[in-house]
């Protein structure tokens, strides 16, 4: 007996892992639990639509033996009125006998018909409705699948969007600027060196003294062309 419940335990855990499993699967792979359950319904179609077209055929076949029976009675009927004008009692009460057995038949068949009637309009219905079913489950497939692929290329570009950093081109940018600074600083103070240089500044004094001197000469020129046309004037 225990043996027996530990089986069965056993086999409700593996149920279990199994359901699990399906459930990740389907999870990841909407699609496929789409098409498994428009399957299912697929498959529930096919089976109420034989039952349908079962209900529908016997439907025609009471409906054929109604119009036979009924055909039956038509001419039992005139016989009977035949056999009366006639006076022929005991063809008369054969008919009647065969009249009331066709009359019993006929509304038998009338009940059956009713009854098949009713079975065929709501095996028609119950198939419309599953059909319709399928109809908006399709749809919702499409729609659905076409929203989970929107929302993963949403999130496939956030991700790169997220994963996406500029640290290492500002650095190598931080690099280059710190570069052209350093440089230009360089030239600078090459420069300022170079005319911190003595020989720089002697070389400078010496050309800033030919300018004084040259400066002095013309001015001495001037004087002296100004006292000679001075002297030239008083003669």
């Amino acid at each position: 007996m225990s043996s027996v419940n530990l089986m069965a335990r056993l086999a409700n855990l593996w149920r279990g892992f199994v359901s699990l499993w399906v459930s990740d699967i389907e999870k990841n792979h909407p699609e496929i639990a789409y098409e498994n359950a428009i399957r299912g319904m697929v498959d529930k179609y096919t089976k109420l639509r034989s039952a349908t077209a079962a209900i529908v055929r016997r439907r025609e076949e009471i409906d054929a033996r109604l119009t036979s029976d009924q055909r039956a009675l038509d001419q039992v009927n005139r016989d009977l009125e035949a056999a009366l004008a006639t006076q022929q009692d005991d063809i008369a009460l054969i008919l009647i006998q065969k009249k009331e057995a066709l009359d019993a038949a006929i509304a038998e068949l009338n009940q059956d018909m009713q009854q098949a009637n009713g079975d065929a309009e709501e095996a028609k219905s119950a198939l419309l409705s599953v059909k319709s079913e399928i109809d908006k489950l399709k749809a919702e497939r499409d729609r659905m699948l076409a929203q989970m692929k929107s929302a993963q290329a949403r999130l496939a570009i956030q991700g790169q969007l997220d994963g996406l950093s500029v640290d290492a081109e500002v650095q190598a940018l931080d690099k280059v600027r710190d570069h052209i600074k350093n440089t230009v600083s360089e030239a600078k103070l090459a420069r300022e060196l170079h005319e911190s240089d003595l020989d720089v500044r002697l070389k400078k004094l010496q050309s800033q003294s030919g300018n004084i001197t040259a400066q002095a000469k013309l001015d001495e020129l001037k004087r002296q062309r100004a006292a000679q046309a001075s002297t030239q004037r008083q003669m």
